[in-house]
C-alpha cells in the first residue's frame, strides 16, 4: 500500500509539474510571499538536494525546498512550497499539534533506533527465558512511541496543507485549474502519512499479539 501511494504521489507531482503558473512565480517566490503575508520575517527559504525532500526545520527556521520545487514555476511546486510554509506558520502561531510533535522528536529518535533490535532480541529469547518476554514488552513500548508519533503527525500535515490551499486561493496565487492540481497533489502527499500511520499501528498490533502469545 505504501509503495502504491508513493508511486501515485510521484505520478501526480510529475503531472502537475507540467501545469505552469500563469503568474510565473517559482516555488521559492511562492514560499517567500506566503511567509511575508503572514508577517514571518525570521524564516529563510533555501534549496536542498533531491526530489520530494522538502521540509521545514523549526530549529534553523528554514523552509527547505527541493531542486524540483525551489526554482520551478508550476502548480506542484507552488503547492509544496506553500505546504512547507504552512509548517512555518504553525510554528509562528504555536500550533498545539506541532508543539507536541516537536517535543516527541528526541524520544522518537531513540525509540526508532532501538525498538526493532529490542523486539528482535525479545522474540529470540522469549522461547527460552522469561527475560525475553520482558525485553519484548520493552521493545513494544518503544515502538508504541514511534506509532504515536506517526498519528500525531497527521493533523500537523493536514493542517499545513489546509493553510497552504486557503492562502493560495485567498491571494489568487493560482488559477482555478492550478488550484485543483495543487489540491490534488497535497491530498496524495497527505495519504503517504496516513499509510505510514496505519502500517505502524498494524506492526505494533502484530508485536503485541506475539507478546501475548509468548506468555501462554
Amino acid at each position: 500500500m505504501s509503495m502504491a501511494v508513493s508511486k501515485k504521489l510521484k505520478s501526480k507531482f510529475a503531472t502537475y509539474s507540467k501545469l505552469t503558473l500563469r503568474n510565473g512565480m517559482s516555488g521559492a517566490e511562492v514560499a517567500q510571499r506566503m511567509l511575508e503575508d503572514h508577517g514571518i520575517r525570521d524564516v529563510k527559504v533555501v534549496s536542498t538536494p533531491g526530489q520530494l525532500t522538502d521540509h521545514y526545520n523549526p530549529l534553523t527556521k528554514t523552509v527547505n525546498l527541493s531542486e524540483s520545487v525551489y526554482g520551478q514555476r508550476n502548480a506542484a511546486a507552488a503547492a509544496v512550497a506553500a505546504h512547507e510554509c504552512g509548517h512555518a506558520v504553525q510554528h509562528a502561531v504555536a500550533y498545539p499539534w506541532l508543539q507536541m510533535r516537536s517535543k516527541m522528536v528526541p524520544a522518537v529518535q531513540v525509540a526508532s533506533g532501538l525498538s526493532q533490535w529490542v523486539i528482535m532480541g525479545g522474540l529470540v529469547l522469549s522461547a527460552t527465558t522469561a527475560l525475553g518476554s520482558g525485553l519484548l514488552l520493552a521493545g513494544i513500548v518503544l515502538y508504541g512511541i514511534v506509532t504515536a508519533f506517526t498519528f500525531i503527525t497527521l493533523p500537523v500535515e493536514y493542517d499545513a496543507s489546509n493553510r497552504a490551499l486557503a492562502w493560495l486561493k485567498r491571494k489568487q496565487i493560482v488559477g482555478q485549474e492550478e488550484y485543483a492540481g495543487a489540491e490534488d497533489a497535497l491530498k496524495w502527499a497527505a495519504r503517504t502519512y496516513v499509510v505510514a500511520a496505519i502500517g505502524a499501528l498494524a506492526t505494533l498490533a502484530y508485536f503485541v499479539l506475539r507478546y501475548l502469545g509468548s506468555r501462554d
